[in-house]
């Protein structure tokens, strides 16, 4: 019973998605040398297969397909997409969550260490400027 059911849950999904493919054009091996490198992170061969890479690279990009979908849908209730509405599908998904946070801070912390960057460079040009002026 349940065996039925579940391959009739995944048909369902597998003819809902199949639309879309052919009309996004999706590029095959997005992910491809990431993916292996993690393979290879993960215990895998340091080449693994290449059928190996493709169907990872398939899961992913599904993955995220679906991810960006369902935000989208979250999104559209208030007119824009934004980052909240990624955390908001990935909430109860607690290792998820603490690095997606932990990148969005160190990326603000980057931006700042940028801007301050381009600050100081800035009065650098200037002190310089003002001494072959002098």
């Amino acid at each position: 019973m349940s065996n039925s059911a579940a391959g009739t849950s995944s048909k369902t999904r597998a003819a809902s998605s199949q639309p879309s493919e052919p009309s996004s054009k999706r590029r095959r091996g997005v992910f491809h040398r990431e993916l292996q490198h993690m393979m290879y992170g993960f215990g895998d061969d340091p080449n693994p297969l290449p059928e190996s890479v493709a169907l990872m690279d398939d899961i992913v990009v599904e993955y995220i397909t679906e991810l960006v979908h369902k935000a989208q849908d979250i999104g559209s209730q208030r007119g824009k997409l934004s980052v909240e509405d990624f955390l908001y599908l990935i909430r109860k998904d607690a290792p998820k969550l603490n690095r997606c946070t932990e990148l969005l801070s160190m990326n603000e912390e980057l931006k700042q260490a940028r801007k301050l960057f381009e600050h100081d460079d800035e009065n650098l040009r200037k002190t310089f400027e003002d001494d072959a002026d002098g």
